[in-house]
């Protein structure tokens, strides 16, 4: 038997045959009503709908905050509807590398004497000196309408648009650890249907923009309201389906969050403007208002509270759903036996205090795990340019690839463990890291298999983090110490962008630094405990004994007294 079973110190518990200790667990109930039956997959489909909605609402400044191709508008040579690509520009406009300089215009030696009924647009007019876009009037190469060119931010205010992606990552690092209380305190499908709601109607506020600060208000608001959704969906998902099923049930989440993202590109691609683009991605994500009513509580949750009612409630609805028989029998035992877990419990329902006095390493390192991998994960996504082609269609590719990875999972993590696969993932993906720089820019198709393969096993290893991050945590404090390191992880996420800055100085920087993030931090995973096939635990006791090894002398008395905690 497990560590983590074993009851809370001090505990006295009549213990009734090992058979009938099995029956009063929430885990059993589970197998015995299916572990993935009608009804799971009922609740696994409403929650793929804010997993995909807030994949949209998280990255959507990727479009709408980004640069508009453009060039000086050269007052003798550009009439209206003068294309971007025209003749004049092979001596008008200076190269920056292959494409039309941005920014700059080369002078005209005839202009401070220039006649307008003379075409001074010729070749032998320009010279090789240039100079800023006057009065900052551009050509556009497409119709794209982002806040780049509806508040005319060019040029020299461009670190105006990089700072909407900081904003961005600032209003998930506040909105993470609030929204993870309010999932711990007030419950699941709440915390899901409040953010998802919030989210949506500043979303569409934020299409109304007048300016560029109100943008970064709403940027801000809007980030911090539905960052919850996604690590509240996982939970969800992890506790509401038995043992065997909970990596496959999972999986399927998450790749909703990858279809959310190529949805993104796709409308992105099919309305270049960015205030029709929040008005079609939030506006949908109004529905989420139902969810208040429609959408079952966590029975985990609802036990670790006492609201034993409800759970027995949602039970027996699952069991109708499933076409199972439940008896009350068994509903009584689960009752009685959470009752008595909650009653021997010294802690209170939220021992948040407690949690870091004991899980002061775990959450350490977990967090600083988190850090990585969001910095690996978006670092390797703003390689992205490696790809040619439309950028719009690019962005879907590099989703696309994700979806292997979040299965990758499901094949590893019962054979080699959770911290074994986490470990393996990430010297992967540093390796991959390493390879491109020796690769070298001569093998682009190399480079490009290494960097996909790279992308691959850090969305397989961040998959298996929050599993992981899940197990190791107990059921009253899962969504707030989760959320606590996603809130880390933002760090990453804020460092990343800055990261192709290194390349000014050494080209292979970037990898580098990724590769040795990943490679270190993927031997700190080596210390966590292992919870392949250990009982999610409900109480903080239970979460501390997790990875504990047992002496001899004990081992026969935590046989007897552990079905005690597997209540849940």
């Amino acid at each position: 038997m497990a560590a983590s079973e074993a009851p809370p110190s001090g505990a006295t518990v009549e213990m009734p045959p090992a058979r009938d200790s099995e029956d009063v667990t929430l885990d059993a109930i589970l197998k015995h009503l299916g572990q993935f039956g009608r009804f799971q997959l009922i609740i696994f489909m409403l929650i793929c709908l804010p997993m995909m909605f807030h994949a949209m609402f998280s990255v959507t400044y990727v479009f709408t905050a980004a640069t508009v191709t453009h060039r000086c508008n050269v007052t003798e040579c550009d009439f209206p509807g003068t294309p971007y690509y025209d003749p004049h520009t092979e001596w008008s406009i200076p190269k920056n590398g292959r494409d039309l300089d941005a920014c700059n215009r080369y002078t005209n030696s005839e202009l401070p004497q220039w006649n307008q009924s003379e075409n001074i647009c010729l070749p032998r007019h320009f010279t090789n000196i240039s100079e800023a876009c006057p009065d900052n009037k551009f050509v556009y190469r497409d119709n794209e309408v982002t806040i780049s060119n509806d508040f005319g931010i060019f040029c020299d205010d461009e670190w105006k648009l990089s700072m909407v992606g900081t904003i961005n990552n600032l209003g998930q690092f506040f909105g993470i650890p609030i929204g993870g209380f309010v999932a711990d305190r007030y419950g699941r499908s709440f915390s899901i249907a409040l953010g998802g709601i919030l989210g949506a109607v500043l979303g569409v506020i934020r299409s109304f923009s007048p300016s560029y600060a109100w943008f970064l208000v709403f940027e801000f608001l809007d980030n911090m309201t539905s960052s919850t959704l996604y690590s509240t969906c996982f939970v969800i998902g992890i506790e509401l389906v038995g043992p065997k099923r909970r990596v496959l049930a999972c999986s399927v989440i998450t790749v909703f969050y990858a279809v959310g993202e190529v949805g993104l590109a796709m409308a992105a691609k099919a309305f270049p403007n960015w205030r029709i683009l929040l008005r079609i991605t939030y506006m949908p994500s109004l529905i989420l208002l139902a969810y208040f009513w429609i959408l079952p509580e966590s029975v985990r949750w609802l036990l670790s509270q006492g609201k034993e009612e409800r759970a027995k409630n949602i039970l027996r609805r699952a069991a109708s759903v499933n076409k199972r028989e439940l008896p009350e029998s068994m509903l009584d035992k689960l009752v009685l036996a959470n009752r008595d877990k909650l009653q021997q419990s010294s802690e209170s329902r939220f021992p948040i205090r407690e949690a870091f006095k004991n899980f002061k390493w775990r959450i350490a390192n977990c967090s600083f795990c988190w850090i990585i991998h969001v910095l690996v994960y978006y670092g390797l996504s703003l390689n992205v340019v490696l790809l040619d082609g439309n950028k719009y269609n690019n962005f879907a590719y590099v989703a696309l690839v994700e979806i292997p990875g979040f299965f990758m999972p499901l094949v590893i993590m019962d054979r080699f463990g959770r911290r074994y696969s986490l470990c393996g993932l990430m010297l992967t993906s540093g390796l991959c890291c390493i390879g491109t720089i020796f690769a070298g820019a001569d093998q682009p198709v190399l480079q490009l298999v290494l960097f996909l393969v790279g992308k691959l096993t850090i969305t397989a290893s961040f998959q298996v983090l929050y599993f992981f991050a899940s197990e190791i945590y107990p059921t009253n404090l899962r969504n707030s110490l989760l959320s606590f390191c996603s809130m880390m992880g933002r760090f990453g996420s804020m460092l990343a962008p800055q990261t192709p800055l290194l390349a000014k100085y050494y080209a292979s920087a970037p990898a580098m630094l990724f590769a040795g993030a990943a490679i270190v931090s993927g031997l700190l995973t080596l210390f966590f405990p292992e919870t392949t096939n250990v009982v999610l635990p409900t109480t903080v006791q239970e979460a501390d004994a997790i990875g504990v090894k047992k002496k001899p002398s004990q081992g026969k008395e935590l046989d007897l007294v552990g079905a005690a905690s597997e209540t849940q």
